[in-house]
Formats: C-alpha cells, structure tokens, sequence
C-alpha cells in the first residue's frame, strides 16, 4: 500500500479479485445513488469527560450524525475515524451491514475499545441517513416500534448515606423517575476495608429506600470495583432486604465464569456488560446463564444494528437489555431508537439535557417527561448537531481517577 491511497488500493483489490465493490453509489428503488463524501469528527469538552461526535456527509445533501465512546485519549478515537473515512468516502452509506463487515474485518484482529467506538459512531450516522433519505425514523426501519415511550433512570450521589437519599428523592420528584441508580460504596469506597464497605452497603441503600417508598426501583452499581466473589456475595445479601432492581458489575468482567459462580450465590437480579464489545463477547456471556440483565454500550460495542443482534441473542436467553449510556445527547437519541424497536429492553440510564453544556449540543434535544422519553417522530435519529455551540466547549484532556489502598497498591476499578 506504500505510495497508494488507501481507498485506491481498495478499489484496485476489489477489481483485480473480480468481486463487485457492493457499496459503491447506485440507485435503490426509487430513490438515486448516494454516495459518502466525507466524515468529520467533533471532539467537544464537557463537565468530566469529552463527547465523540460524528458526522457523515453525502453528495445528496443528506448528512447523518453519531457518537463514539469518549475513550480517553480521545484523539486515538478521532484519528481512528479519519483513517475509517478513507475506506469509506465513495461508497453508500444505506449499506450499513457491509460498511461495518468492512471496518470490523479489514481492521484485520477483532477490535478494541477505541476502534469499536470509531465504527459505532460511524455505524449511528449511517443509520441517520438511511432514516433520512427513507423520511421515516430510524426505528421504523428496524421493524417499526414496540413501544411508544422509553423508560429512564438516573444516578444519585452522594457521600453520606442520607445525602444520596435526599439527592434520590429530589430526582424523582423533578423528572418523575420510577428508578434511581446509585453505587452502594461511599467515594473512594474501594479503598477502605472490606466490612466497611459491606456495612455500608446496607445503610446507603436501606436510606435511599426508605426516602423513595417501596415502588421506586433501585438499582446498585459497583462499578466493576470488586475481584472477589464472596466479598459481592456477602454485599449482595446486605442489600438483599431493600428489593434492588440489579446489582451491576459486582465483580470485574474479565473472567465470565466467576460471574456465573456469583449468580448461583445471591438472589439478587445481576446485571453487567458495558465493558464488552459485539456479539461474540456477549455470546459467552449469556451461554453462561449468568446474568439477568445486560448492559451493551450503543456507543462502543458496535453501534445500534449489533445492538439488536445482542438483544435478539438475549431475549433467546430470556435476559433483558438496558443499556449502558454515560455519553452524550446523541448517544441518548440512537439508544431511544433501539429500545422503541426491542421487545427486551427494560430501561434506559439517562443525563438530563436540559442544562449546559449537554442542552447546548443538539439543536433541539430529547426531554424526559414524568420518567419516560417520548419516541421522536422526524425522520432519521432525529436530532441535529448545534455546531456552533461546539467553539463554547473545547477538547480538553481528561483520565478516570487513581485509587489507591493504605498499603499503597492499587484498588481496582
């Protein structure tokens, strides 16, 4: 490929081989060739992290929009988008399956978080513009809607156990939420002894219980922050009385099978998946029977047609899907048009937008109302980018913090 464009040697193997290049512009039914002209990447800094847009353009004047996953470095990201733009440019973008075949395979070893966040967020435009240049919403193109809202739940902090109830309680009585997260550990949580953390387990959740009544939905997230399984265990039957909604990520994802070991210990519905990528992680994951309920990441697994392969996996298996959604407003957009579409998905984790700087990035952004986001009904995702607020926002450089024991050693995270 030395002295040769990619997209050229591209070309040039597809012809030499005698195999048609599928994606290159051509009239669909009715409507004409469209083919992608060019993709730009926005990385735009927020309160605790950078949001990954993406936008693809087309020489019909349709442009579709995306997120990927905020990696950290986020130039990995951004870079990684630029060189998928070179295989890219010249073909229709409405042939989504083989766009992603040709990003995922040709990448040559199966990818990591970084290019997985580039093709998700890539893969989301693609389906914007498909939406678009068809005039109907996304999810009417993914067998149509199964529902007509889509219920959310959002994070309660706090360092005492009575100030992550009253944070819950105000939640719930400004959006009318009917689940609240939070994470049974005080800050730092996993630095301190193991009792302490078990005990106060049972007193922050037993507090944000009592504050919301027995109807409001709680669900625990360790954060992935333990390595063994008896200290979930001994956790989990703390929290036990207090009906969780899930435990999520009791231990850490790398070893599927202890997670099994911890499912046949507790009575507690588990929940994980935001650290795994495309169908095949997720095929391990639920031949083991472990897991309740499953938490894909739209902006980093693949995007939202692997989603729905993974959810139709799951609902084969009886398990539910609520995703994973710590990003940005656009991240918020794709994944309501996958739970309109799915008939496991559960809920929704959710940021409000109706402050700076999430309010200021879509022109006109997704609302929650009284706990549920109605399905939007314009054509493609929905949404639009609000360039302009970008210059307000700029990249800046941002890394998960450090956690450390008294003896020194690092508390995993």
């Amino acid at each position: 490929m030395r002295g040769m464009k990619r997209r050229e040697f591209f070309s040039r193997a597809g012809a030499a081989s005698g195999v048609p290049l599928l994606s290159m512009a051509q009239p669909v039914g009715a409507r004409p060739a469209m083919k992608i002209t060019g993709i730009k990447t926005f990385l735009v800094g927020a309160t605790n992290r950078n949001y990954v847009f993406v936008k693809v353009e087309t020489d019909q004047g349709i442009h579709g929009i995306g997120e990927a996953y905020s990696c950290g470095p986020d130039e990995a990201t951004a870079a990684t988008i630029a060189d998928f733009e070179t295989w890219l440019v010249g073909q229709d973008p409405r042939n989504i399956q083989h766009l992603w075949d040709t990003m995922y395979n040709f990448t040559r070893f199966p990818g990591g978080l970084v290019v997985n966040a580039a093709i998700s967020g890539i893969e989301h435009a693609l389906w914007d513009i498909a939406g678009k240049a068809a005039g109907l919403p996304v999810y009417m193109l993914l067998g149509g809607k199964v529902r007509e809202k889509v219920r959310v739940y959002q994070s309660a902090g706090g360092s005492e156990p009575q100030q992550v109830a009253d944070t819950a309680r105000k939640l719930v009585d400004k959006y009318g939420y009917t689940a609240i997260k939070m994470q049974p550990h005080p800050p730092r949580g996993n630095a301190l002894p193991y009792n302490t953390v078990t005990r106060a387990a049972g007193q922050r959740v037993g507090a944000v219980r009592k504050a919301l009544g027995p109807d409001v939905d709680i669900a625990v997230d360790i954060h992935a922050k333990f390595f063994e399984v008896s200290r979930a265990a001994r956790l989990a039957r703390e929290i036990e009385p207090y009906n969780p909604l899930w435990l999520e990520e009791p231990i850490r994802p790398e070893n599927p099978d202890a997670m099994k070991k911890l499912s046949d210990r507790v009575n507690i519905p588990l929940a994980s998946g935001e650290c795994n990528y495309t169908k095949y992680e997720f095929r391990d994951l639920l031949a083991l029977q472990a897991l309740d309920i499953i938490q894909p990441d739209i902006c980093v697994t693949g995007g939202l047609m692997e989603m729905k392969k993974i959810a139709a996996m799951a609902e084969a298996c009886y398990v539910m899907v609520a995703p994973h959604n710590p990003m940005g407003p656009v991240a918020t957009a794709v994944n309501v048009h996958f739970a309109a579409s799915t008939p496991n998905f559960l809920i929704l984790e959710y940021h409000p937008d109706d402050a700076s700087p999430r309010k200021d990035l879509l022109k006109e952004p997704l609302m929650v109302k009284d706990g549920y986001i109605p399905l939007p009904t314009k054509p493609g995702l929905g949404v639009e980018l609000n360039e302009e607020a970008f210059k307000h926002y700029p990249f800046k450089r941002w890394r998960r913090g450090f956690d450390y024991r008294a003896d020194g050693s690092v508390a995993f995270i």
